[in-house]
């Protein structure tokens, strides 16, 4: 007995050492990371918490509380831009081509759309980092279908990075129920209320759909959209996280962030915290357990059916987890899974180093409780592309063409491209250049040595766009009951 408790103190002393190096070596190994800026470092106070969203908070409080926010970045952030930092590039300099107070519209504001006949009512959810511009085409269709839409601006988001060093998921999650509320009082009772959400706000929508499935006395949604649903993510963060423990400390205070990245973006932060990933395995862990409970006590049933649409291969979250987690676990109410494969073609077949074939496999094979789809090369022969619909009985698969294919070059499509279609004036790749955002980051192509560009290159070469949108936009449209939607 004495040998086991000394092996096991041992062991303790060990694991204790290994940890200790490794939030040395991430601090020390943070110090490499770019200065951090007045954007990294001012938390806006104005910011709304969960503990202050009641059921009594208004949505008209919650944009005129977004309001001072902005005041307080105007006069915390934008006024003590360094003057290296003073160029067209840079979205908190106030004389910069992308700063956002010189649109019509700043879409980084929570922001409604009202159809001239309102027939139902839609919330959209913006993912991590994100803002609510990402909602925007989606909305206006929903919109030109007669549904009232609301896109929310998730709190720590569209202000500065260093929101997200304090942000907590529960008030994201709060400040859904928020909006929620308003769109139902909107729209009236005995009319159809949606929930879309993209990346982490499909994370919240889900979430708020199982708060409604345990009884919190909110209004019901009648149907869920989903666009990259973060359902899983990488356990790393839970690493990052540890090895930020020493951030307090001036010295390692950059520890705090993952990625420190110049801010070019107008609608989206570069910048990511360590705090932000943590938030999300937070949430997720949340509600991969109580999908997994609803399931098993057969509660499931009474959730909204879930259209989603969903990249195969996504290096943000896990297209396993939304199968196996999510999908998995729902009760036979007419969901559906459609899965955006790689460009399967024969030029491109030796190239790809993992393009999920036993996740196609095991997903489309045997008997399911939802409908799955798979948008895919007609043959490996071509670059069109059909929808492969597998019934959930088991058995053959039905094709059809969609007049749509693989642009020449793009092997597949990403986590980020899905809400946006090609000609969307920021990230699509055929930009509608009557709108000007200061940068077009769809068509960024940059060419020439390694490790001279202040940011990433994958930033740039990830596709943010997505080439099947009017197949995705057709069917949000037919599913939400508004019937065809225009291309």
């Amino acid at each position: 007995m004495k040998t086991f408790f000394k092996v096991l103190r041992r062991g303790v002393e060990w694991l204790a050492v290994i940890l200790v190096a490794i939030v040395l070596l991430r601090a020390i190994g943070a110090r490499r990371l770019p200065e951090l800026k007045p954007w990294h470092r001012v938390v806006p106070q104005r910011e709304v918490s969960a503990a202050q969203l009641t059921d009594r908070f208004t949505l008209a409080e919650y944009r005129a509380r977004e309001d001072e926010i902005w005041k307080e970045i105007r006069e915390r952030v934008e006024s003590q831009v360094p003057p290296e930092d003073r160029v067209a590039t840079n979205r908190y300099y106030p004389g910069a081509r992308n700063n956002p107070d010189r649109f019509p519209t700043d879409w980084n504001h929570t922001f409604e759309l009202t159809p001239t006949e309102i027939k139902g009512g839609a919330l959209l959810v913006h993912g991590l980092t994100d803002s609510p511009y990402s909602m925007r085409r989606i909305a206006q269709i929903l919109r030109d279908q007669g549904i009232y839409a609301v896109c929310l601006r998730v709190p720590a988001h569209g202000t500065v990075p260093a929101a997200l060093t304090a942000a907590k998921w529960e008030d994201w999650s709060a400040a859904v129920q928020v909006g929620a509320r308003h769109v139902r009082e909107k729209i009236g009772d005995g009319k159809p209320f949606y929930l879309v959400g993209y990346s982490n706000g499909g994370a919240l929508v889900l979430k708020y759909s199982l708060d409604v499935l345990n009884g919190a006395p909110l209004p019901k949604a009648d149907r869920i959209v989903l666009l990259s649903p973060m359902i899983g993510v990488t356990p790393y963060t839970n690493v990052a996280r540890i090895a930020s423990m020493l951030a307090f400390v001036p010295f390692f205070e950059k520890s705090r962030w993952l990625d420190i990245v110049p801010e070019y973006i107008p609608f989206k932060y570069n910048s990511f915290p360590v705090n932000a990933g943590r938030q999300t395995l937070r949430l997720t862990g949340v509600l991969q357990t109580e999908i997994a409970k609803a399931s098993a006590n057969g509660s499931a049933g009474k959730l909204p059916p879930i259209l989603a649409f969903q990249s195969l291969v996504d290096s943000t979250i896990s297209t396993e987890a939304i199968v196996d987690k999510l999908f998995a676990k729902l009760a036979d109410n007419g969901s559906e899974l459609v899965l955006f494969d790689v460009n399967r073609s024969d030029d491109l077949k030796p190239y790809f180093k993992n393009p999920q074939e036993d996740l196609l496999a095991r997903t489309s094979a045997g008997q399911r409780r939802y409908e799955f789809t798979l948008i895919t090369n007609a043959r490996s022969d071509t670059m069109d592309v059909v929808a492969r619909s597998f019934p959930k009985a088991g058995g053959p698969h039905r094709d059809t063409l969609l007049n749509l294919s693989w642009p020449q070059q793009l092997f597949s499509l990403s986590h980020v491209a899905l809400p946006f279609a090609p000609d969307d004036p920021l990230y699509g790749t055929e930009p509608n250049m009557s709108e000007d955002y200061g940068v077009r980051i769809g068509q960024l192509a940059p060419r020439g040595e390694r490790s001279v560009l202040r940011i990433p290159l994958d930033a740039v070469m990830r596709l943010n766009s997505n080439p099947f949108f009017p197949y995705m936009a057709r069917r949000v449209s037919e599913w939400l009951g508004g019937g065809p939607a225009p291309h």
